[in-house]
């Protein structure tokens, strides 16, 4: 038996209107869900700004604020979306999403282990704060500048412009040594002058020539201690303090000047700063021993045992 077009058409006559009324009732949820939707979208905008307007200053740091203002903003949304579910009607849909929270969590704690780890990591640094933005700091084998800290990785520039992004959950398990926190860094450097120098007046010129660097930290004065009595030397260790903001200039630039005025300045006073001493003992006399003076070869015949023995 066929169906009667006429019967089909107004079927599905009636289930469009049927469709339309139910959409016209709804459209007030749906137009509040939307309005919910702008309005958390647009106060987690906000509310990201003003944290960053009301922190990001000289006493805050701005890795720490930046962390915050990323994480009020994703928290934001998500309260946001529940919300705007619950406006349009889809309230049991939302508290199931809230109700298996707990169980999605568990379940995808074991999916994403290494995600959930290293955001929780980032938490950790972001409250604890061991390193600051542009921080230089040294964890393993890398050693650079702090430029982010995002959810899962801490972006660090080294000094060979390589771009590290090391995991949250590394940085904190791993010791992280900070080079700038207090702005000063203690170096040090050997001398070596010669056994017949005077020491006490080798360390005054010594501190004498540090002391005017202008990044040299002030109020502590750099000082010299006798370190070792090695073969040929006086071994002599200098120590001096320096301003570490700018770590390639404030350390590595200036302990290299320091280290070329103090050669420079003893050398012009009369010391010597000779090299090691090397002892080599012939334990069988009877043996010539044989001598050969490259640089006056061509003026000097070789050295021939049998000939000197006639």
């Amino acid at each position: 038996m066929k169906d009667n077009p006429i019967d089909f058409t107004q079927g599905l006559q009636n289930s469009v209107i049927n469709y339309w009324n139910n959409f016209v009732q709804s459209l007030p949820r749906i137009v509040l869900a939307i309005i919910i939707l702008i309005v958390f979208y647009y106060g987690a905008k906000y509310l990201s700004r003003f944290i960053k307007r009301k922190f990001l200053n000289a006493d805050h740091d701005p890795l720490f604020v930046n962390f915050l203002s990323k994480t009020s903003n994703v928290l934001l949304l998500i309260v946001g979306i529940i919300f705007a579910m619950q406006a349009v009607g889809l309230s049991g849909i939302a508290k199931g999403l809230l109700a298996g929270a707990g169980i999605s969590a568990f379940i995808f704690g074991f999916a994403f282990k290494d995600i959930a780890e290293n955001f929780l990591g980032g938490l950790i640094l972001a409250f604890n704060r061991p390193f600051s933005l542009n921080d230089t700091i040294m964890i393993r084998d890398f050693t650079g500048h702090v430029k982010a800290l995002n959810f899962r990785t801490t972006h660090i520039k080294t000094f060979d412009e390589k771009d590290v992004f090391l995991p949250n959950s590394i940085v904190v398990k791993e010791p992280v040594t900070n080079f700038t926190r207090d702005g000063q860094l203690r170096l040090d450097f050997l001398v070596g002058i010669a056994y017949e120098d005077d020491i006490n007046r080798a360390i005054a010129i010594i501190i004498k020539t540090i002391t005017p660097f202008a990044d040299i930290i002030k109020d502590k004065e750099p000082f010299s201690v006798v370190e070792e009595l090695a073969t040929s030397t006086v071994n002599l260790r200098i120590y001096f303090w320096v301003n570490t903001f700018d770590y390639k200039k404030g350390v590595l630039e200036l302990k290299s000047q320091v280290i070329s005025s103090v050669k420079e300045v003893l050398m012009e006073e009369g010391f010597s700063l000779p090299s090691d001493i090397q002892e080599i003992k012939w334990y069988d006399p009877k043996k010539p021993f044989p001598i050969d003076i490259l640089n006056t070869k061509d003026d000097y015949p070789p050295y021939n045992p049998s000939k000197n023995k006639e």
